[in-house]
């Protein structure tokens, strides 16, 4: 047996337990024992203007994307559509989250991994410069957030419609002098990551993400899969089934038909390559990317392909800026359910809301991309420790770690030490 009683440098609390047989991996389970926090239970009977502030405060991380979600759906119930300048400040604002998040996650969480260190603390020791260039990308996207929402962590200027104020374009102009700068630090950023050592080691999951003909997805698209599915947000029930498993109190998902799935930067990629804008299409090239990735270790290559996209797509919406006639559309409440779909740096964010003639929420659903990618994350870690069964304990509990942090698990916002036994039999 093989147990991690917390796992370190991930967002929030979860354990890792394998029991190995001989030669035979017999179980492998991510064990979520974090509470459960029950925002669905919290959202019934609140006001329907309450969700975007309500939900941010799941995440402190990637908060935009529970707003966004949340809006969606929202606004999906209501019969209201944001289009136009109103639904472009939401993609940036969307941007500053992709690029905050992501920059944290290469650089803080990941980056120690492929360069030997416990911590990037350890590694800023050695290589200052590197750990301060993941700072200051992460910097210029919370930037981008406070201007746009009020604040970086759990944004106050989102509402239902769109913003409870709007920018004006010289507010915006510093931001774009930041963010060329910025695209500096991510281009470096690939062709750093495109030189790490990778693990040869794939897996062939049913890919799941949002795809919009407009370009590459953030604040909306159509689910589809790379299995040839193709849904609207309001059939993604119909297609994704939740199941509660003994282990965890997150829930487990797969597809209607059993199939496992995974959502996230691999399968954004996967299924969009062709969207990117040519900046961050031609970084993905340099960097060896082909039309699709299958190597979760090269997922931190994905990741900063991705940040180059959000601040070339920043970039690009600040450049055409014009202030919206009003910051908000007017969203009367009515009853109905609305379904929202967004992709949250980790993955597809799905909300549901069902609500009442008055406004008040009757019913809500939130499923988040890490509780989604569970069941695959345990696949890959059982082929994983099934072909490095003659490491030591400790050297194989560290390449276990190092495997789970491919997926950058957002179980909540905090971070753990380890503590280890093993029992082989």
């Amino acid at each position: 047996m093989l147990s991690v009683g917390a796992l370190a440098r991930v967002e929030g609390e979860g354990a890792m337990y394998v029991r190995i047989r001989g030669s035979e991996v017999q179980q492998v389970r991510l064990d979520i024992y974090e509470p459960p926090r029950f925002f669905e239970a919290l959202l019934r009977g609140r006001s329907y203007a309450e969700p975007p502030d309500i939900t941010a405060r799941i995440c402190g991380i990637c908060p935009v994307a529970y707003q966004m979600s949340a809006c969606r759906a929202v606004e999906d119930a209501c019969g209201v559509t944001v289009d136009g300048p109103l639904n472009d400040l939401r993609r940036l604002l969307y941007c500053g989250e992709w690029i905050e998040s992501h920059a944290l996650h290469v650089y803080l969480l990941h980056a120690p991994d492929f360069l030997g260190y416990p911590s990037a603390i350890d590694l800023a020791r050695d290589d200052r410069a590197l750990v301060e260039r993941g700072l200051r990308l992460k910097k210029a996207g919370n930037a981008l957030m406070e201007t746009l929402g009020g604040r970086a962590i759990h944004p106050v200027n989102v509402r239902v419609g769109g913003f409870y104020r709007t920018p004006h374009p010289t507010e915006l102009r510093p931001l774009a002098e930041t963010l060329r700068h910025a695209l500096d630090d991510a281009l470096a950023t690939v062709r750093w990551a495109a030189g790490l050592d990778f693990p040869d080691f794939t897996h062939d999951h049913e890919y799941l993400a949002l795809t919009t003909a407009g370009g590459y997805p953030l604040e909306s698209g159509t689910p589809r899969t790379t299995g040839g599915r193709s849904f609207t947000a309001a059939g993604f029930e119909h297609h994704v089934v939740e199941t509660q498993v003994p282990h965890s109190t997150a829930l487990h998902a797969r597809l209607a038909d059993g199939a496992r799935y995974m959502t996230g930067p691999l399968a954004r990629f996967s299924l969009n390559r062709d969207r990117l804008p040519p900046i961050a299409a031609q970084a993905a090239a340099d960097a060896g990317l082909g039309a699709e990735c299958r190597n979760p270790f090269q997922s931190i290559v994905v990741r900063a392909v991705e940040i180059v996209c959000a601040v070339e797509e920043a970039l690009r919406l600040i450049s055409a800026y014009r202030p919206p006639e009003r910051p908000h559309v007017p969203a009367a409440p009515r009853a109905g359910i609305g379904h929202g779909a967004t992709e949250a740096p980790r993955g597809l964010l799905y909300h549901r809301y069902g609500l009442d003639a008055q406004g008040r929420i009757t019913a809500a659903r939130i499923v988040p991309p890490t509780s989604q990618n569970q069941a695959a994350i345990e696949d890959d870690l059982r082929r994983f420790v099934a072909a490095r069964l003659d490491l030591d304990d400790a050297a194989l509990t560290r390449a276990c770690e190092r495997a789970i942090r491919n997926y950058d698990p957002c179980i909540s916002c905090s971070t753990h030490f380890l503590d280890l036994t093993v029992d082989r039999r």
